[in-house]
């Protein structure tokens, strides 16, 4: 396809299924969101909205994962938009796709220091809560997004023994708890809560949502909460080049991430919804509704304490896999003078490591900087969580529906994992559900988050027909730009000890 093997192929399939799983991480936005849902429709927007936005999410990942079969490539979504719509479709998809990136960093540090807070300081170690400020909130994210850098940069190897032990960790706390709460519960079981709606949006909720009347729009307002966990699975694209028979483990690794997480995802979700206390006083809660059901538990104080510390540091690791993913579109995005100005810088791969460091580091430092400008306190966390979901899934649509009208006609060849007649029919349903689920991410009271894509978008076309229509060549489409190309790497390709 016009590449040298620069990066180190080191992860198998479960490698790959796993940096996945550890983006979505349910113990991340479901529970760090779980208020967007509660506050939303009540019981029914947890016991039903998680399955629907689980459904969508699906279809997204089984409609990206046929293209990711046909096209192996770090910076998967960047390539295929280009493939299957004209590069400059695939221009717009690499910067939608990039902020997208950045907000999950960004948004899961923000959840990384607001339960080790929470959970751990003022949970285990007593600590007293209002004695934390906006500074230390800045100070801890600046921190943990660099060590996040530092592991990224030590090498895949590290990385990937990482997210390995994330999968599980997640696996195993997501049991644990589960079964805690439910055994544990401190009141009777009412499983009606799972299908019951109730209008929790305005003050009833605790602010999270402004109040609207109809029960059905509350409805789709708490689809946030899935469509915020369940995200960040491009990941397994984004590390193809790193992946063995890329073609049939990616895909693989995209769907069965997702499929997993649902899963998982809603039985840990009912499990909270079941034993919480009281429903009404749980709403008002808002963010706090997860630590009001955790404490009024009658689980052990010391497997609390440890439920706590697996929770904070599954989140770390989220973070440290978006962290790989992030760093790698840049890369990828870079290599093709994507990035005006700053391409051939971003492109490095350091010889001793085998990683992109330069995109690592300018990665971490954009994360930081996106954090810093959204705020110092609990609601920036739903800001950037709600950022996060709609240019990801934005950028996630792109691709796919440009691979629906080029499906028979400019594309006609794909790889192993072919959705057959059903491609079509999967493509449009996934473009239908990702754009429901964008839709919800800026909704008031966070509609900067739609100013802020809608600012994006017209940047985006007045810089792309004014300078980079003219300059970008985007990625090796021809048999002519991959020998062009080919040549153009031969020199990169001896400082990095030759072909992987």
């Amino acid at each position: 396809m016009g590449y040298s093997q620069e990066l180190s192929r080191r992860m198998g399939g479960f490698q790959n299924f796993a940096i996945s799983f550890s983006i979505i991480c349910i113990l991340a936005g479901g529970i760090g969101a779980y208020t967007v849902a509660f506050s939303a429709g009540g019981g029914g927007s947890i016991g039903i909205g998680w399955i629907v936005g689980s459904v969508f999410a699906l279809l997204v990942a089984a409609a990206m994962g046929q293209i990711a079969s046909a096209y192996p490539t770090a910076g998967g979504l960047y390539h295929w938009g280009s493939i299957l719509g004209g590069k400059g479709w695939g221009w717009a998809t690499a910067w939608l796709n990039l902020l997208g990136l950045l907000f999950v960093v960004a948004s899961v540090n923000y959840g990384v220091y607001l339960l080790a807070r929470d959970l751990i300081l003022v949970g285990v170690l007593g600590m007293d809560p209002n004695s934390f400020t906006g500074t230390h909130l800045i100070i801890a994210v600046a921190l943990i997004t660099a060590t996040q850098a530092i592991l990224n940069y030590v090498g895949i190897k590290a990385t990937t023994l990482l997210t390995d032990f994330s999968g599980y960790l997640i696996m195993a706390v997501s049991f644990v708890l589960i079964i805690g709460l439910i055994v544990a519960s401190p009141v009777e079981l009412d499983f009606s809560r799972l299908v019951t709606f109730t209008n929790n949006t305005g003050d009833v909720g605790g602010g999270t949502w402004p109040q609207t009347g109809s029960l059905f729009f509350a409805f789709i307002l708490g689809l946030l909460h899935v469509c915020y966990t369940i995200t960040g699975f491009d990941a397994s694209a984004h590390t193809s080049e790193e992946t063995r028979d890329a073609q049939r483990a990616v895909p693989r690794g995209m769907i069965s991430a997702v499929f997993w997480s649902a899963l998982f995802g809603w039985l840990l979700v009912a499990a909270v919804l079941l034993a919480m206390p009281d429903t009404t006083e749980g709403a008002a809660k808002g963010w706090s509704v997860f630590f009001y059901v955790l404490d009024s538990s009658l689980m052990p104080k010391a497997l609390k304490d440890l439920l706590a510390i697996g929770i904070v540091l599954a989140n770390y690791l989220c973070a440290l896999a978006g962290m790989t993913s992030l760093s790698r579109m840049i890369y990828a995005f870079a290599r093709d003078g994507g990035i005006p100005g700053a391409s051939k810088f971003l492109r490095q791969v350091s010889p001793k490591y085998r990683t992109p460091g330069a995109a690592i580091l300018v990665g971490a430092i954009l994360c930081f900087i996106l954090g810093w400008v959204a705020g110092s306190d609990a609601n920036a966390y739903i800001i950037l969580a709600s950022g996060c979901a709609v240019f990801l899934y934005v950028s996630y649509i792109m691709p796919i529906g440009a691979g629906v009208l080029a499906e028979g006609k400019t594309w006609t060849k794909k790889g192993p994992f072919n959705l057959g007649v059903w491609s079509k029919p999967v493509g449009v349903l996934a473009v239908i559900g990702g754009a429901v689920l964008a839709f919800v991410g800026f909704q008031p009271p966070y509609q900067l988050v739609g100013y802020f894509l809608a600012g994006a978008i017209a940047v985006l076309i007045v810089v792309w027909f004014a300078f980079e229509k003219s300059r970008f060549p985007g990625p090796p489409l021809t048999e002519a730009d991959v020998k062009a190309r080919q040549a153009e790497i031969a020199k990169e390709e001896a400082a990095i000890g030759g072909a992987g």
